[in-house]
């Protein structure tokens, strides 16, 4: 998550899945001017993202912030890795 902005931006992450209900949200807060990298496996509070699972994720911030997601699929030998910008102006 990369904030440009000149304040800090408080961040609500929500994971959804097919087969339940949504978890989260999950709260971080990047400082102003600064990148904060962060691994979906870290999570831990309100629960931890169960491995071999399939989610979507929703970002939500009080301030602008640009999200770039990369995810590695490590499920089988062939790795793949993904990776996709999101955009929206609220």
């Amino acid at each position: 998550m990369l904030n440009a902005g000149e304040r800090e931006a408080h961040v609500a992450i929500t994971i959804f899945y097919a087969d339940r209900a949504p978890v989260g949200p999950y709260r971080v807060t990047v400082p102003a001017r600064r990148t904060l990298h962060l691994r979906f496996n870290d999570l831990a509070d309100p629960q931890p993202i169960p491995r071999d699972t399939d989610y979507a994720s929703v970002f939500e911030s009080d301030e602008p912030i640009v999200v770039q997601h990369p995810r590695l699929d490590s499920r089988q030998a062939a790795l793949a890795l993904l990776t996709t910008v999101a955009y929206a102006e609220g």
